[in-house]
Formats: C-alpha cells, sequence, structure tokens
C-alpha cells in the first residue's frame, strides 16, 4: 500500500477514534462556562494535530533520524493514549446503543418516552426523538480511557527499573554434596538499546551483587539489534562478577536478524562485535557448548547454547554439540534463552538436564501477579511465559527480563533478577 493512502487512512481513524471520545468530553463539561469549554477543545483537538503531524513526521524521516530511545517514546506518546481512548469508547458505545434502542422505541411509544426523557432529564430539550447522552457513562468512559493512560504513563515513570530479586530453591536429584546452597543469579533480556536510566540499570546490578551469588548466568538479548546498543554499558555490566564466573549465550534479537543490512558480511560483523562485548564484561559466551563447573572435587556441567525457539523463532542452536560430553555428569544445567525449547526439544530428547534457564517473553512487560493470581497476555502465546516450571525432575525457569522492549515500560511484570539456591534431595 502507499505510503501517502497508509498515512491518510491511519490519520482518518485517529481523528475519528477523538472526534467520538469528544462526545463524552461535551457532555461532561456542557455545564461549564463557555470559556473552559473552548480552552478544553482547544487542547484536546491541539493534541490531535500534534499527534497527526508527528506520525507524518516520524513517517517520512529515515530510520536513523532519531535515535533508539527517543523513537520509542515518541511511539508510546502516539499510541498509549489511543490505546486508552479504545477503553473510553467502549462505554460511549454502550450509551449509543441504549440510545439507539430508546430511539427505536420512541418511533412506536413517543409520547411515554417523551415524558420519561423530560421526567428524567429536566432539561430545556424539546420532545423529539433526539435521546441525551447520559452523563453517568460519560464520565465513566473519561475514567476508564485515564486508567490505562496513568497505568502507562506510571509503567515507563517507575516500573521500567523498579528491579526486583525473586528467590528460588532448586532441589536437584543427585545433585553433589558440595554443592548443596550453591547459589546462582540469572539475569536475561537486558535490551540495552531501549535504556533510559542509566543510574537505574546500575542499580540493579548492584542488587545482584549485594546477594554475592557463586555463579551468574544470563540467558540472551543483550541489545535490541545492534553491537553498539551495549557500548555505554560494558562499564556496568562488567562489574558482575561472581567466583565461579559470569556464563551467557545469545537471544533471537543478539543475531541483527531484524536490521537491513547493507550486506551479509556487515550482518557477520555486528555479532562478532556483539561476541567481544560479551568478552570486554568478562562473560563466558557460550556457544554451543558445555563447562564443567567443579567445588571441592565434585563436579556439575553446565551447557549453553545459541537461540533455538520452537514455531517461527530462529533455530541457531545445536543442544546435540552443546551436550556432548557431559553424558555421565549427575547434574545438567542449560542456558537456552527461548523457553518453547523446553517443550519441543530438551524434555523430549534430553531428559538428564535437569534444569533449563531460559528468557525472552518478558512476561509481555504487562500483567498481575498478585500471590497465586497470575496473568499476562503472554499466557496466550506461550505455555511457559514467566517462572519455575516443573515435569517429572526436570525444570524451566523464565526469567521476566532486565530490560524492555517496545513499550518502555512495565506493568504489573517487573524487571527481575533471579537468586536461585541448589538444594540436594
Amino acid at each position: 500500500m502507499n505510503r501517502l493512502v497508509l498515512f491518510v487512512i491511519v490519520s482518518a481513524i485517529l481523528v475519528l477514534i477523538d472526534w467520538y471520545v469528544f462526545q463524552a468530553i461535551k457532555t461532561v463539561i456542557r455545564s461549564t462556562s463557555e470559556t473552559t469549554q473552548r480552552i478544553i477543545q482547544f487542547v484536546y483537538w491541539g493534541f490531535t494535530v500534534v499527534t497527526v503531524i508527528t506520525y507524518l513526521t516520524m513517517q517520512l524521516l529515515p530510520p536513523d533520524a532519531v535515535g533508539r530511545i527517543a523513537r520509542g517514546f515518541i511511539w508510546s506518546a502516539i499510541l498509549i493514549p489511543y490505546f486508552s481512548k479504545v477503553f473510553a469508547i467502549l462505554f460511549i458505545f454502550v450509551d449509543d446503543l441504549g440510545r439507539f434502542v430508546r430511539w427505536v422505541a420512541s418511533l412506536f411509544y413517543r409520547p411515554d418516552i417523551r415524558e420519561a426523557v423530560n421526567d428524567t432529564t429536566q432539561s430545556t430539550i424539546p420532545a423529539t426523538n433526539v435521546i441525551p447522552r447520559s452523563e453517568f457513562l460519560m464520565k465513566t468512559a473519561l475514567v476508564a480511557g485515564a486508567v490505562p493512560l496513568v497505568g502507562f504513563t506510571y509503567g515507563i515513570i517507575s516500573g521500567a527499573h523498579d528491579y526486583r530479586i525473586r528467590r528460588i530453591k532448586l532441589p536437584l536429584r543427585n545433585l553433589p554434596s558440595s554443592f548443596d546452597g550453591l547459589k546462582i543469579a540469572q539475569l536475561s533480556d537486558i535490551h540495552s538499546g531501549s535504556f533510559f536510566n542509566k543510574t537505574a540499570v546500575k542499580g540493579g546490578v548492584e542488587m545482584l551483587l549485594r546477594e554475592k551469588p557463586d555463579v551468574v548466568f544470563f540467558t540472551g538479548d543483550l541489545v535490541n539489534n545492534t553491537a553498539d546498543e551495549v557500548e555505554n554499558y560494558i562499564d556496568i555490566f562488567s562489574k558482575v562478577k561472581a567466583p565461579m564466573g559470569v556464563y551467557s549465550t545469545l537471544g533471537n534479537h543478539d543475531y541483527g536478524d531484524y536490521v537491513n543490512w547493507s550486506s551479509q558480511q556487515a550482518k557477520r560483523q555486528n555479532l562478532q562485535n556483539l561476541m567481544a562485548a560479551h568478552k570486554l564484561m568478562g562473560w563466558n559466551l557460550m556457544m554451543d557448548e558445555n563447562r564443567i563447573l567443579e567445588q571441592n572435587g565434585d563436579k556439575i556441567a553446565l551447557i549453553g547454547i545459541q537461540n533455538w525457539g520452537s514455531g517461527r523463532w530462529p533455530k541457531y542452536g545445536n543442544l546435540a554439540k552443546a551436550y556432548k560430553g557431559v553424558e555421565d555428569y549427575p547434574v545438567k544445567l542449560l542456558l537456552s534463552h527461548d523457553p518453547s525449547h523446553w517443550d519441543a526439544q530438551v524434555r523430549p530428547e534430553f531428559p538428564d538436564i535437569d534444569v533449563q534457564f531460559a528468557g525472552h517473553t518478558h512476561g509481555m512487560q504487562f500483567g498481575v501477579e498478585v500471590g497465586s493470581v497470575r496473568w499476562s497476555p503472554s499466557q496466550y502465546v506461550y505455555k511457559q511465559w514467566a517462572g519455575l516450571y516443573q515435569e517429572g525432575q526436570q525444570y524451566l525457569y523464565v526469567n521476566r527480563g532486565y530490560g524492555y522492549l517496545g513499550y518502555p515500560g512495565r506493568i504489573g511484570i517487573w524487571p527481575e533478577v533471579t537468586i536461585f539456591e541448589l538444594k540436594k534431595v
């Protein structure tokens, strides 16, 4: 579709949404002074004009004309208000539906309807077929629209960096005694290209370090698209240290698959630069390989593979290759970014892998987790979307992510640092 035609269609939809919501505003402010009404109208429609112009500008500018962070905030400023207005529209539509039904009824029972309307509204509206809007429903519509607007704004201002420590005990069969009580910290989905508060990011890292983990796992998506995104954060994440080391793997965003590269060589170089960033931070990047963790003569296996996801997600990883050589170790821990890997390959083909550490979903950065109540749109896409899962003697943990992507915030699904304690059973 021609870009100009698409712009006209989208702009028309935005204006139509604003016009419809404005019907509620007119009803609510009709008792105010004429000056107040004009000011509200000017501000409301002024925002619409600014939004449409901004949308047009974003369509016409080349992709690299606006910085990644600024672009995310601009699109959020465009989309969040209109997403919120959808909730208002639902109540306005209910009112209009009721008005339509009453109008149809008035065609057959006009005198009674007129009398009821006049008695109810106590207004100077003449007895016609025009049914007035319900002021109560219009106020409800505006409140319904304000709630998500406030919520998503709060999610940016506070939720984006509201890091939480989650503590998980992992009881493992065959765990050697020397590893009983081993403390593991997991980070995932940093998405450094989205950060806008470097001080807060540093604070999250300091939270992790205060836990004094024995070993740290990072399960992919260091960046959104390109390796240069992490450059300003290498000094922060290089501080992540542990006595037994920091081990990392790649996620689907780390390969540059969502960028139109000038050549395949440029794409390959980007991946090389990203791998070099892991090394520069002192992280042991695992590319379809294994490492042996040793403590007091006891040994367990750590397996790390490249991204492997079921369905449309890329399958770069080779678990068979990474697994080779660790068959006889009593405990096997797997770093694999995508949780769909667990059901698709890990459980059916490698039943002796005790735990898969994953991320990827972010819990869609939106949901509710209060006590036993857990809900997120993510659950309609992923069978395992956040937290600990168990099938038989095998575990999967899906980290909710340290960063964010797209919407520069979080609501209800907070960024996390996970602390595991291995327990011998």
